[in-house]
Formats: structure tokens, sequence, C-alpha cells
């Protein structure tokens, strides 16, 4: 049986920019997790069915999702992902992303 997680990956570019998912939102996503713990990431693809699918696929086997990403500082890290969504936009793809945010990756705040 596979355990391996299934892996969205952000190859290049600047650390995504978490931000605060809306508390009802996330407290139907994801159960015994408090709403804080969930933020949201958004990027553009070339493909969001395939992620999509990669995601629930993985999910439908009982394994993880995850997401790794660049810190910026030339190091990597990765969050869970516990729920995935895309939608079409002029540009292409547009993915969204509710993970568990770790303790020490810092929320986007609006100005």
């Amino acid at each position: 049986m596979n355990t391996e997680p299934a892996y969205i990956t952000i190859v290049e570019g600047p650390p995504p920019e978490f931000q605060p998912a809306p508390d009802t939102l996330s407290s139907h996503i994801i159960e015994g997790q408090a709403w804080k713990d969930v933020a949201l990431v958004e990027m553009r693809t070339f493909d969001g069915p395939k992620l999509v699918k990669r995601c629930t696929d993985a999910w439908d086997e009982g394994r993880p999702a995850r997401l790794d990403f660049p810190l910026g500082d030339g190091s990597r890290a990765e969050s869970d992902i516990v729920a995935v969504r895309w939608k079409a936009v002029p540009e292409g793809h547009k993915l969204y992303l509710w993970v568990r945010l770790e303790s020490d990756i810092a929320l986007t705040q609006d100005e």
C-alpha cells in the first residue's frame, strides 16, 4: 500500500502568500482544527483540474496531500493540503489551496 504523500510543488518564484481563511469556510473544511490553523493560498497554474485530481486521488487512497514551497532564503517547507479547488481565469487556471498553517509561517495581512 502506497503511503507517500501527493505533492503540489512551487518550483520557482517567491514564497506563497498565506491568507487568513474565512472562519465559516475553514470550519467546514477540516474537522478538529481551529479556523486559525487553516490558511488559503492562491496560485496560477497550467492545469488546475490535474492538480485537484492529484489531491483527491491521494485522499481517496488514504494518503496526505502536501504543498512544497520555497521560503525565500533558499530553503523549502511543506504544509498539509486540507482542501483544493481550481477556477478558470483569463490567464489560464487559478488554484486555491487550503493548508494547515504551521506555527512558523506568517499570514499575509491586508493593509
